[in-house]
């Protein structure tokens, strides 16, 4: 069932969408190594948890010698801690479990391409509540690890113990606008467990497209985007309560497409447990409506008697596929450079693409590939010193390949760095860029449909003589200015923020070796 929203359900399911949709970034020192482990709230007599310790680096690192310590004690036979995929793990003293890693823990860029996070996660642990819990306990996980080289960290996160209840989202629907249409979709939720839920939540995953106007009192939005809604209705024990979200395609939707949302229901506490690390972080809330309040029923308003988690999740979510009609297309201009130097100069080449619309270019979804591919040809005479890391030279070619993000906004320019050596001065030596380049990717290669393809090629020249200009994308026979990250899309887009990662907040920056929007 998972398959369904795999683009935020997956690893740590709405955990970015809920993070990094209303955080400011808070920068770590460079090469640092950041933990996050996820509070969790555990029924007695349910099954257990599955949590991982998530790492994170702003730059490319690797972890040898890694080992994790649970610290528990202070639910010392209220919970257990047990490896989940047989690692080798001791038990040096009751309520400490401390694993070690099989091999070395590799953090790696994070999609989308570009983002500047780098992750990887430890093998997982399961927490589970002993029959000696009782509702209402509450205590910590300390999670720290170490590794060669001085490495090490911490986080603490918290345990709760709540009544075991079951929610069950909608069915999945079909719909149809053309951009900058409207279209109402249907919310609804059940409880098939077998305890009345006592107040819940929705999550959403909108595309990039989808916005609302509607700013209900119990939602979080950031701009246009529907981030979450909180409900205080009580769902008696198999019945379920629905109601309507009024959405509209943006104008700049790509047509014709599919555009996909998905809303994942949660009880308050698991919802708690999500996001409770956002205010910590020193995240800025997210904008709470200020017009009526969102409901699903009539019922009236009831205090929570206690913690509650889904212990049945895996169809606690519904989506809506929107056939997007009409014709909107995109174009793709490259951008080239002009530069100069003598001979043994180091000098910098800003390329790359702007989309000049009029539609964006989503190519977000669970394959993670970019949404198109540039080729970067060095001018004679020169040698790349450096590179942006979503680059790999051709083989037996002077010709780098380079992935762009999934999300390429129309108005925007995406651009980067070489810095190239001028070996020999070489008058008006002439290199190229061109976008939707051929690609042997899985998910294929560069945009097919770009509705003007001239404009896909643009020069680089180093030392150019009069009228030896490089030629861009838009016209000015130069290069394009980094336009600056467009805030807009971190909203409510579960796909990229998952793949961040929640405590991708710690660490998020674009660096200037890589595709900058």
């Amino acid at each position: 069932m998972l398959k369904h929203s795999t683009r935020w359900i997956a690893g740590l399911g709405v955990a970015g969408a809920l993070v990094a949709a209303s955080a400011t970034p808070a920068v770590a020192a460079a090469s640092a190594t950041e933990p996050y482990f996820q509070d969790a709230t555990l029924a007695v007599g349910s099954a257990p948890t599955t949590r991982t310790l998530f790492l994170y680096s702003d730059e490319p690192t690797v972890l040898t010698d890694v080992s994790v310590r649970y610290d528990y004690r202070s639910l010392a036979n209220k919970i257990t801690v047990a490896p989940a995929n047989g690692q080798p793990c001791a038990v040096p003293e009751p309520g400490v479990l401390v694993c070690t890693e099989p091999g070395d823990v590799v953090l790696h860029e994070m999609v989308p391409p570009g983002s500047g996070i780098y992750r990887n996660a430890t093998k997982q642990v399961r927490i589970a509540a002993t029959e000696d819990a009782q509702l209402g306990d509450s205590g910590d996980v300390a999670v720290s690890f170490q590794a060669a080289g001085e490495r090490r960290g911490s986080y603490t996160a918290r345990v709760r113990v709540g009544e075991g209840v079951d929610l069950a989202g909608g069915p999945f629907t079909d719909h149809a606008s053309k951009p900058g249409g409207t279209f109402t979709v249907p919310l609804a939720v059940t409880n098939v467990g077998d305890t009345t839920v006592k107040g819940f939540a929705a999550v959403f995953d909108l595309a990039y497209s989808i916005r609302t106007k509607d700013r209900f009192s119990n939602c979080l939005y950031s701009d246009d985007h529907l981030v979450s809604c909180q409900f205080d209705e009580e769902i008696p024990v198999g019945e379920g309560l629905a109601t309507t979200l009024n959405l509209e395609l943006a104008k700049d939707t790509y047509a014709p497409s599919n555009q996909s949302g998905y809303a994942q229901f949660m009880t308050t506490a698991d919802f708690e447990d999500l996001t409770r690390v956002r205010d910590a972080a020193g995240a800025r809330t997210a904008t709470r409506g200020g017009g009526p309040k969102l409901t699903l029923t009539e019922a009236p308003n009831r205090m929570r008697q206690a913690d509650q988690t889904d212990v049945g999740p895996g169809y606690d979510y519904t989506g809506w596929t929107i056939k997007t009609t009409g014709t909107n297309g995109t174009d793709l201009a490259a951008i080239g450079d002009t530069l100069k130097g003598g001979a043994g100069a180091v000098v910098t080449a800003t390329v790359g693409f702007r989309n000049n619309g009029p539609a964006t270019l989503d190519k977000v979804n669970e394959d993670y590939e970019a949404a198109t591919h540039v080729d970067v040809e060095l001018p004679p005479g020169t040698t790349a010193v450096e590179v942006p890391d979503s680059c790999t030279l051709r083989q037996g070619t002077r010709t780098y390949l380079c992935g762009s993000e999934m999300l390429l906004v129309a108005g925007r320019a995406y651009t980067m760095e070489f810095r190239l050596r001028i070996d020999k001065v070489i008058s008006n030596a002439r290199g190229a860029v061109r976008v939707n380049a051929p690609c042997e990717c899985p998910g294929g290669g560069g945009f097919a449909d770009d509705i003007t393809p001239a404009n896909d090629r643009a020069l680089i020249v180093v030392n150019a003589v009069s009228g030896g200009g490089a030629g861009g994308g838009d016209g000015d026979g130069g290069s394009l200015p980094i336009t600056g990250s467009p805030t807009g899309l971190i909203a409510g887009l579960g796909a990229l923020l998952l793949v961040v990662g929640v405590g991708g907040y710690l660490l998020a920056r674009r660096r200037t070796t890589r595709f900058s929007a």
